[in-house]
């Protein structure tokens, strides 16, 4: 039985021996400072967790899932400029330890960088992943420009919000599934089920992220607890509030929105009292159950009896308990 433990040591072998390049090194420094900051790594985990239920031999999935990885940190260091985010994982962000140029260009180098990990697939198999990457990078890109459309909008629904985080955060859990399959021969019945599982747990954990933003721990969080709040960013609890909220609550709730200058810590006890008051936080983690359990469906339809379906089971459960 291989263990998500043993896996994740594996892979951090692999980052912490990985080169992305010399010079000059302020091109390249930026990418294993973000690398180095971990992250929990689940993605290319799922994707060889994905790989061992079909193919014992998971070293071909490697350099595959740490492309998934790269991908996913290199969205980061761009989101985070586009966001001015101070924090990431409890550290400065790359464009506040250097600037928002050097962080642009080291991202850019970093995408070229996934490409190159996901040329030791097999060629059989190449043409397939590549597809399947491209569709999967340029839906990442159009959730993230609905994302900043929504800044501009006071009228957004929730349906439009679970579209965009699928297309933003989620897309790249299904690729991260299915190409776990994919590498280990597995059949397209059973790659659409990956897939499936990995959209639908990534609703579920962007809304756990949303709320984790607001009710999490920030010594666990590792990010700015309130920042979402703080900067009025349209998240699955934002937009319930405002299609709940009225009387006393919606007046109250638009004026911390409108107000230009006020105190954070104001601010954000302020609308924590408001999401509180209607039922905002139960609405949420309902949500969150939904999909998590529409993904962990999908997985326990895969045709296998192998241990290692068990192991990604359980792997997912601890994702849906997480606290940071």
């Amino acid at each position: 039985m291989i263990q998500p433990a043993s896996l994740l040591e594996k892979l951090q072998t692999e980052f912490d021996r990985h080169s992305y390049g010399d010079a000059p090194v302020e091109l390249y420094e930026p990418i294993s400072y973000i690398m180095s900051l971990g992250g929990k790594r689940f993605r290319p985990l799922l994707t060889l967790l994905a790989a061992s239920i079909f193919d014992t031999d998971i070293d071909k999935a490697i350099k595959p899932a740490m492309a998934v990885e790269v991908f996913h940190n290199f969205t980061l260091m761009h989101d985070d400029i586009m966001d001015r985010a101070p924090l990431r994982r409890g550290m400065p962000t790359v464009h506040e330890k250097w600037d928002a140029n050097t962080a642009i260009l080291s991202g850019d180098v970093m995408l070229i960088r996934a490409y190159d990990l996901l040329l030791d697939i097999p060629k059989e198999q190449l043409r397939s992943v590549l597809a399947r990457f491209n569709r999967t990078a340029a839906e990442v890109c159009e959730g993230q420009q609905l994302d900043m459309n929504f800044e501009k909008r006071w009228d957004v629904t929730e349906a439009e919000y679970i579209g965009m985080i699928r297309l933003k955060t989620s897309v790249l859990l299904g690729f991260a599934l299915e190409l776990g399959g994919i590498i280990a021969g597995a059949d397209d019945e059973t790659v659409q089920l990956l897939y499936s599982a990995g959209e639908n747990m990534g609703i579920g954990f962007q809304l756990k992220d949303d709320l984790l933003d607001v009710y999490g721990d920030p010594a666990k969080f590792g990010k700015q607890v309130g920042g979402d709040i703080i900067a009025n960013k349209k998240t699955f609890l934002l937009i319930e509030a405002l299609s709940k909220a009225n009387g006393d609550l919606k007046t109250e709730l638009d004026r911390w929105i409108s107000l230009d200058t006020f105190d954070n810590a104001e601010k954000v006890a302020a609308v924590t009292g408001i999401y509180d008051a209607l039922g905002i936080r139960a609405f949420t983690e309902h949500k969150i159950n939904e999909y998590f359990s529409r993904g962990i469906a999908s997985l326990q339809q895969l045709r296998s009896d192998s241990v290692q379906k068990d192991v990604l089971l359980q792997f997912v459960d601890q994702l849906v308990a997480r606290e940071k």
